[in-house]
């Protein structure tokens, strides 16, 4: 009994470890370039999304508004990544650190001109996003951009609704 007990807590600790690895990857590759004059750097705190749960919706008459204050309550965080200096370097070098096959590809762009854009989700057993990963590299740019969170694909229709 105690060598099954013992054995899924051993399988409970890597499969925690293997998502906690893909997060830290994600992360790893942000701090490597955190403090390069070159990056355009983003980031937003779990603490700051954390001010929106407090927010009264309910006063909000433009509905639009209420809607983007209603998803940004379900982030967790942000992170975003840019650079127009040897972008193509940093577009392969990205792809080559951060593990994608966890992801769901959503979009990919690849344009005659080596233009790259890959837009990859993390859902969790109920099909809600949990991570929205974007991947952007050309001649001229470079973008890593993680959205951590929920992401309603319910919400986001009556976003996108609102303007029919």
């Amino acid at each position: 009994m105690k060598l099954k007990t013992g054995l899924t807590i051993i399988c409970f600790l890597v499969a925690v470890s293997g998502l906690m690895a893909q997060n830290n990857a994600i992360e790893k590759y942000f701090n490597q370039y955190i403090d390069d004059e070159n990056f355009t750097v983003v980031y937003i705190s779990p603490r700051f999304f954390n001010l929106f749960e407090k927010l009264d919706l309910s006063g909000m008459e433009d509905e639009e508004a209420q809607i983007l204050a209603d998803i940004a309550k379900d982030m967790k965080e942000l992170r975003v990544l840019t650079t127009d200096v040897k972008p193509r370097k940093y577009y392969e070098e990205a792809k080559a650190k951060i593990n994608t096959k966890d992801y769901e590809i959503l979009m990919t762009v690849r344009s005659k001109d080596k233009d790259n854009v890959e837009i990859l989700a993390k859902s969790d057993e109920y099909n809600t996003i949990r991570e929205l990963l974007l991947i952007s590299g050309s001649d001229t740019d470079f973008a890593l951009i993680s959205f951590v969170g929920t992401i309603s694909m319910d919400k986001v229709s009556k976003l996108i609704n609102q303007d029919k």
